[in-house]
């Protein structure tokens, strides 16, 4: 068997299908097959099980796709983190995120970023659900996931880097805009936008409200938070939102953001599989995106060959 069988393998459990594997790998739907029926061969076991709608692995195959996980993500990291160092700086930074997190949370730190390493390059991949950030780095093909912090992952480590109160989100004419704060029990039975109950926030608010017996209904889905505050502006429903400072101020007259004291506050941050693996070209880039969100908890590695901007410098 070869490394190349070994990532097909994966990444048909990832996908649970030959051909959308195919596409993921832009080789043929042949080729994949003929990478998996190698390695049963060679093993003597089955590893998928077909179905009409596509394939599932067996027992075996969920031994052998959570090794190879592991396994080829370390020496992808690795190898990243060898060559960032030989070439100085050249190189890229793979982060996986949702839709808005960059205008939010990342726009002043990619400016300062590429003003100190110019020959980086920053690659961003939208996922819709941490589910999603939690696969791309299991499977090597991204070095950062900035995600909505909860339960972790399978060989995936976290790290906080701001909280986030809630508000609620409603229109200048709404009957609550003029109120300066929302408790939990205002919110029993209102009709909500949200996010869709994938998502960890989602799942969050609702225990959170769920602990103090409030159920609303949400009976609007969106993808993203901004999707939700603008529906809100409009006057075409509430919403719980994480209090982002963009939506504040003179430039959305017809939006409130009332603060809503008694839920927990929401903890963004990120994932990785493991910090002491991350290039340095990576790790530099979660230090400046934490240091422009006000913390700095991620542990430093001027040993790495590549020595993070100073603090000062914006």
């Amino acid at each position: 068997m070869t490394l190349d069988d070994l990532r097909v393998f994966t990444a048909v459990c990832r996908t649970g299908s030959l051909s959308a594997a195919a596409r993921d790998l832009s080789c043929t739907q042949s080729a994949v097959s003929q990478h998996v029926k190698r390695l049963e061969r060679e093993l003597g076991l089955s590893l998928l099980e077909r179905h009409t709608r596509g394939v599932l692995p067996t027992a075996y195959g969920r031994m052998l796709d959570a090794a190879v996980t592991e396994g080829l993500g370390c020496i992808d990291h690795t190898l990243r983190r060898l060559e960032a160092a030989a070439r100085s700086g050249v190189g890229s930074v793979r982060v996986t995120t949702g839709a808005t997190t960059v205008r939010h949370f990342m726009a002043a730190a990619v400016v300062d970023f590429r003003r100190h390493f110019p020959r980086a390059s920053l690659e961003f991949q939208t996922e819709t659900a941490s589910r999603g950030c939690f696969d791309a780095l299991a499977a090597g093909s991204v070095d950062l996931a900035w995600i909505t912090l909860g339960p972790a992952a399978r060989a995936v480590e976290q790290r906080p880097v701001v909280e986030l109160p809630w508000s609620l989100a409603v229109s200048a004419a709404d009957p609550l805009a003029t109120r300066t704060e929302v408790s939990p029990a205002d919110l029993q039975d209102a009709r909500l936008i949200g996010l869709p109950e994938n998502s960890t926030a989602r799942r969050q608010l609702a225990a959170w409200l769920a602990e103090s017996g409030i159920r609303p209904v949400f009976d609007t889905s969106v993808t993203d938070w901004d999707t939700a505050i603008l529906l809100a502006e409009l006057g075409l429903g509430r919403a719980v939102v994480p209090t982002l400072p963009a939506w504040s101020g003179p430039g959305h007259p017809d939006l409130r953001l009332i603060p809503v004291p008694g839920l927990p506050a929401l903890t963004a941050g990120w994932a990785v599989r493991r910090w002491d693996a991350l290039s340095p070209l990576a790790l530099a880039f979660a230090e400046t995106v934490e240091r422009h969100c006000g913390t700095a908890t991620l542990p430093r590695h001027p040993a790495d060959g590549l020595a993070p901007p100073e603090p000062g410098h914006r």
